[in-house]
């Protein structure tokens, strides 16, 4: 699920982790499509040892996606998954290893979270099919048009889940789409894949972390591989940190704002369904072509260097005159664990902790003052010094009662602006011409839809006379304006209901800015007193097991299986008081939950299809002695946020004992497919023909040996493991039937596949958080700070510009220059200079009509371009040495200015160089300081 905003926050503070992703596209030949050949050099200038695969970022997306009509059927949305992981193995390219990790079952600390998800996604997904139903008679009832509606289920995104039959046929779709690549594909040739399907038990994320750590425990780990891990949740990122790798890289989609979505009654883009007429479909281009994705909005990939962001943070988070040695990377173990109290998957953040309001720059700073009285780091191997942490959340707590009270002042800040801001437009709506005479942005919409004017002396006299009343003899400065923009009368007229700019909001009974919060906040949230002292330590103590649970999660894997937090808010940070003495333990030799179990540990009643009659019956038998805990409606409390997803789900909290009491009585009645559903499983190895461990992998099938055996690190890379014969293996000479059967049998398979178990230790062994002996520290990125005082032979500062150091940049001669000052616009560059002027070119745009000669008026020479640039002192982002170095310009610097068009390399094309690499800073377009301000609220 990841940390809501971190990522944004992440790269808006840090911009020079993100690298854009160059993919080569497949060319096509006479209506043939020519695969990528994968096996040719990286063009990104980076060759990757290790691809991880989150799969169930990978597995919802093309099962339901939000940017496109969903797949018909299962098959469909199984192709959809294939040529999703082709993509992203054609940007990557491994060369070593392949391993996808699909989420099994969960520990029971993150099955409140799934169980809290599923009951709203039932809910929401049945209120939202009834909506539109009755949307869809409303519109047939005026006479619209509608295509035909499909005669299918709905696809509850819910059987996602360990033990359902859609995650088994997934987990044989991927045996059989892997047999298919490394046959056929000449990059898999060498490539060593492992598939962790559902059966296996952990997160997909947490048993890509294991399966690392383990790997770093073998005296043959290379400790320069370079690791790249595919996932778009944020705390992937603390994940890479974790790991202490001195090269590790996330890939995960470009976060596009206000994407359209198609309509999901007429699939047509530029409304919502609530919004739908029922209009005839409009032709998408000459020939209909861009009618299930319009031009640019297909989805991009981004690279996160975390090496970049060490960088960042090894210049922030230094101290000078420590009583101990600085340590970077234990500094950095500090900083993970500190992002733990602004969000995670298992605990609720602190109320006085919200990330979009700077609260980890807070901890920080806190952390930087206080560490010299603490002595030492707050953790160790994943381990936490409690005494430590509480002189932190103390000094946190000092400064609640000022962050609540700022809270409610940027609130009414904003609140005022965005009604001065709907006044403003409301005003404004009649200075533009409209009808025929309206304008229309580039690129947007359908262009061969726009019509050449027809009549236009009737239609301007049309608009003379439609704005006559709004035109007053004279207006005095003072004059108050009506909710449409127009005068009012002398006297004033009394606002009516409708035209109020305030948007209704729910009360809000805690007040966290008025004196006495503390004491509401308990009542309403606990429905206990502030003077219950002994309950509110028992809320501290289950928080502080949560923090050590969730960081020995990270840095050392599962501690129990059993823990969760068995409350649905969290304490103050004032309250974190004796925390020192508190325990930090947790039960040893817990076991997972079987699949079939958490199915109905985490599923609503709606779900039960999913589930055996017999168990599905427990849902909803009003005799069924655990009815309780599958409630038709339940409430949601918005805590102070504003939108129903950002709110709070009050479901009782599964007990496990009565769980499994019930369930004793329904294990007889499973079928035998059913009970192999219900069993956890293990890792698969599989490797092509050619791979060196291929034909050691075949003698352990022909001598039929049925202990493990360790697997020859020589043979793999490196990789060590125990390996035991599967029972439906992939063997050469044996066909591999399809699953989907739209796609063909492989009959002339030489591929092969294995059992495969990651070393094992002892459950007190303990993994060390540091950097490996021999790892080699990346080329560092950012400009040193002493960069001007040192030694340069006066040479410039060149910024590295994706992963090769030595990539040449695009230069510009002085001959260029001028001719771009001939031909370039004149208010090109002009912020706000018209109604379009911040925004930002379509992702279709065609740069090579950029420039246009324009030959009726005089141009301005290209110093006029530089006026729109910023100097580094009115930079109000971060501050000038954690700028992106793409973005500096040196006044007195008398080198060939880099310019938009000169700064960005070959591989990034126009619409990522908008997007984060603008002249106004990074992620955004030139805007005003005040919708820039707003923007960061969001």
């Amino acid at each position: 699920m990841g940390v809501p905003a971190f990522f944004r926050w992440l790269s808006r503070k840090y911009p020079s982790i993100i690298v854009s992703c160059t993919e080569e596209k497949p060319k096509e030949c006479n209506g043939v499509k020519i695969p990528v050949d994968t096996s040719k050099p990286n063009p990104n200038e980076v060759e990757f040892d290790n691809l991880y695969l989150d799969m169930n970022g990978i597995i919802h997306p093309c099962t339901h996606p939000e940017d496109k009509p969903a797949p018909k059927n299962e098959d469909e949305m199984m192709v959809a998954i294939f040529e999703y992981i082709d993509r992203l193995f054609n940007i990557v390219r491994p060369r070593r290893l392949l391993y996808m990790a699909i989420d099994g079952v969960a520990p029971r600390a993150k099955m409140n979270q799934q169980r809290s998800r599923r009951f709203r996604a039932s809910k929401e997904g049945v209120e939202g099919a009834e909506e539109k139903q009755r949307i869809r008679q409303e519109i047939l009832g005026k006479g619209g048009y509608l295509p035909p509606e499909e005669v299918k289920e709905r696809f509850d995104s819910n059987c996602i889940t360990p033990g359902t039959e859609f995650m088994d046929n997934l987990a044989k779709c991927l045996r059989y789409y892997i047999a298919d690549r490394l046959n056929n594909d000449p990059g898999w040739k060498n490539l060593t894949v492992i598939l962790s399907d559902a059966s296996a038990p952990g997160e997909g994320e947490h048993k890509i972390m294991d399966y690392i750590r383990r790997q770093r425990a073998q005296p043959n780990h290379d400790p320069n591989t370079h690791h790249c891990l595919c996932g778009a949740d944020a705390d992937l990122i603390m994940l890479g940190l974790a790991t202490h790798e001195p090269n590790f890289t996330i890939i995960r989609e470009e976060f596009k704002p206000n994407k359209p979505k198609p309509c999901g009654l007429c699939n047509q883009f530029g409304h919502e369904v609530k919004d739908c007429q029922g209009l005839p479909k409009e032709k998408q281009g000459e020939h209909d072509q861009f009618a299930d994705c319009p031009p640019g909005m297909e989805q991009e990939f981004i690279f996160i260097r975390l090496s970049v962001l060490k960088e960042y943070l090894e210049r922030e988070l230094t101290m000078a005159s420590l009583p101990f040695t600085f340590d970077v990377e234990r500094s950095i173990d500090d900083w993970v664990f500190m992002c733990f109290f602004v969000g995670n998957d298992f605990l609720p953040h602190l109320p006085s902790l919200e990330i979009r309001e700077g609260a980890i720059d807070r901890l920080v700073g806190i952390y930087k003052n206080v560490v010299h009285k603490t002595g030492g780091y707050l953790t160790e191997n994943g381990f936490v010094n409690l005494q430590r942490v509480q002189m932190i959340m103390l000094a946190v707590g000092e400064v609640e009662d000022s962050i609540f009270k700022k809270r409610k002042d940027d609130e009414e800040s904003f609140k005022r602006r965005q009604k001065e801001k709907r006044k403003r437009m409301k005003r404004e709506q009649h200075s533009m011409p409209g009808g025929q005479f309206t304008p229309q942005p580039l690129g947007r919409g359908n262009r061969s839809s726009h019509q050449p004017i027809s009549n236009p002396r009737h239609a301007a006299f049309e608009m003379r006379m439609q704005d006559r009343p709004n035109t007053t003899p004279s207006a005095s400065p003072n004059t108050s304006f009506t909710s449409d923009g127009t005068p009012s009368p002398a006297g004033g007229i009394k606002r009516k209901i409708e035209d109020s700019d305030s948007d209704p909001e729910p009360e809000d009974n805690i007040r966290l800015w008025e004196a006495g919060w503390k004491q509401r906040y308990y009542k309403n949230k606990f429905d206990v007193d502030i003077s219950d002292k002994k309950f509110r330590r028992k809320v501290v103590q289950s928080y502080v097991e949560g923090l050590c649970w969730v960081l020995r999660y990270y840095y050392q894997g599962c501690a129990s299986w059993k823990w969760y937090y068995p409350f649905h808010y969290a304490p103050f940070a004032s309250d974190f008081e004796g925390i020192a003495d508190m325990p930090s333990d947790f039960e040893k030799g817990t076991k997972p939950f079987k699949p079939l179990e958490q199915l109905m540990g985490v599923f609503p009643a709606a779900s039960g299809n999913f589930l055996p009659p017999t168990w599905r019956k427990l849902m909803t038998d009003p005799e069924s002695s655990i009815i309780d805990f599958y409630p038709e409606d339940f409430a949601i409390d918005l805590n102070g946020k504003k939108y129903a997803w950002q709110g709070v789900a009050l479901l009782p909290f599964v007990d496990e004992r009565r769980l499994r009491a019930a369930l004793e009585e329904v294990y007889p009645d499973l079928t035998p497919e059913e009970r192999r559903r219900n069993s956890l499983g293990g890792d698969i190895l599989f490797v092509g023909k050619h791979h060196s461990l291929h034909d050691f992998l075949l003698e352990q099938y022909k001598s039929g040996e049925k202990q493990p055996v360790d697997m020859p690190p020589e043979l793999c890379h490196g990789i060590q493991g125990k390996l035991t014969l599967n029972e439906n293996p992939v063997l050469p000479d044996e066909p591999v039937i399809s699953p989907v059967p739209m796609l063909r049998d492989l009959t002339q398979n030489l591929a092969i596949s294995i059992n495969f178990q990651d070393p094992q230790f002892k459950e007190d062994f303990v993994f060390k958080a540091v950097i490996l002996a021999g790892a080699k520290k990346p080329s560092p990125v950012l400009k040193p700070g002493d960069w001007e005082k040192t030694n340069n032979d006066g040479r410039p500062w060149r910024p590295q510009l994706g992963f090769n150091r030595d990539r040449r940049q695009v230069h510009l001669d002085q001959s260029s220059f001028r001719t771009l000052g001939h031909v370039l616009p004149r208010d090109r560059g002009q912020s706000g200079s018209g109604i379009y002027s911040n925004i930002g070119p379509p992702g279709a745009y065609n740069q090579g009509s950029m420039y246009r000669p324009l030959l009726s008026r005089p141009q301005p020479q290209i110093p006029k371009l530089l006026s729109n640039i910023r100097p580094q002192d009115s930079w109000q982002g971060p501050t000038p040495l954690f700028q992106q170095p793409s973005q500096r310009f040196d006044r007195n610097s008398t080198a060939t200015p880099l310019l938009a068009w000169n700064r960005m390399p070959h591989s990034q094309g126009p619409a990522y160089q908008n997007q984060y690499q603008g002249p106004r800073g990074p992620m955004s377009y030139p805007q005003r300081p005040s919708d820039r301000r707003e923007q960061e609220r969001q």
